[in-house]
Formats: structure tokens, sequence, C-alpha cells
């Protein structure tokens, strides 16, 4: 018996972490067995070439890589946690919460190729994840959509409050846009459900967000 996988995916600085974590508190509250999972998981050994790749040892900007070789690194890290923390759980029908899965190397890989070449990616990717690696497909997709000016504020925030650095994904806003634009026909032929994050030139509160999330969640479960 196989439990549920649900997905938080989206345009960085949307908040999925906090949509994640909030929809854990959630479950928790009402009892419900749940796991949740975050990637790349920065500490394992086996996302350290993907960490690598993000900081900037492999090429300082992300094209540096190739779609096809970066997305081998993030799949390494998803298969080694799927053996150590969560398969065993998931298979026993408990239900996982994901912020990022191979949702992310669709829109982040799939844009840095030109449109012609985009599906045939994605049809390599969700069979090297899927089928040859043996990962489940997630039950249910939400991507977190905002526009790339208000997620670069909310990135820029968060670096001040946690003193921390953006990858080379997160510093370049071009790169960025161009993630948002072709996230849109993949959200649309993989069937995923579109949060809207902001309400005109606003970023909605992350309470607001969370009340859309649960009604969509209730239809999985």
């Amino acid at each position: 018996m196989s439990g549920k996988l649900i997905v938080f995916e989206g345009t960085d600085g949307s908040g999925k972490a906090t949509q994640a974590r909030m929809m854990c508190r959630y479950l928790k509250a009402r009892g419900v067995p749940y796991q949740e999972i975050d990637f790349p998981r920065y500490g394992n050994p086996f996302a350290e070439p993907a960490n690598l790749y993000l900081h900037g040892a492999l090429g300082k900007e992300a094209g540096d890589v190739n779609a096809y070789a970066s997305s081998v690194l993030f799949a390494v890290d998803r298969l080694a946690s799927y053996k150590e923390d969560w398969g065993a759980f998931y298979e026993s029908g408990g239900v996982i919460i994901a912020n990022r899965y191979t949702t992310s190397n669709a829109v982040h890989q799939a844009s840095k190729l030109p449109d012609g070449e985009r599906q045939e990616f994605l049809d390599w990717l969700f069979d090297l994840e899927y089928h040859r690696l043996g990962l489940p497909k997630p039950d249910l997709v939400l991507y977190l959509d905002m526009p790339t000016e208000l997620s670069e504020k909310m990135m820029r925030h968060r670096e001040q409050e946690t003193s921390t650095k953006a990858d080379i994904h997160e510093q370049d806003s071009a790169y960025l846009r161009r993630c948002r634009e072709s996230a849109r026909q993949i959200v649309a032929d993989c069937g995923w459900v579109v949060v809207d994050c902001s309400a005109g030139d606003r970023p909605r509160t992350p309470e607001d967000i969370h009340r859309q999330v649960v009604n969509i969640v209730k239809q999985e479960l």
C-alpha cells in the first residue's frame, strides 16, 4: 500500500517552506501521520553535488551546467532520501509533505532550454526519476505562483533575516523570470494546481494562502 505524496512547488521566494510547515501543523493537529521532506538536503553527503552546483563551484551561472547534468545531481539526493528517510513510511500508507521534488528539476532546468527542446527534456526527466530510479509520482503538486519582482523582495528579506546568501538561481533575476515563464506550460501540461500568492502588487498573507491550500489538500486525503 502506498501513501500520499503532496508537493509544494513554485517560484523562489513564494513561500513553499512556510506552506509546507503550515500543512504539517494542520495534519498533526488532526492526528494524520505525516513526514516532511525538503530538497536539497543540505548537510547530507548525497546532496553535496547539488549544493556545490547551487553555490557556484561548477560555474557562476545556472546555465554553466546543462539541464540534464544539473538534474542528475538533484535526482541522486532524492533517491538517497527515499531509501534513507521516507520510503518505508510512504509505502506503508503515510502522507509525505515535500518542499520541492522532481518538479523543481522540471521548472528550473527546463528553463535553460529552447521551447522546442523542453518537452523532450521533461519526458527524459520524469522517466529517469519516476521509472528508472523508482521514485513515486506526486499525488498532488501545488504550484505557488508569485511575480518575480515580489519573490525577489521576499528572498532579499529572507537573506537579511537569516544572514544567508542567495544561491546562483536566486541571484539571477533573468533566470528566475525564465523559470516562471517556462513553468506556465509545465503546470498546465502536468495538471498541477496553481495557487496565486499575490494580490495585485502585494503578497497574500501566509494564513490566507494556507486556507486555500487546506481546501485543496482535503480533496486528496
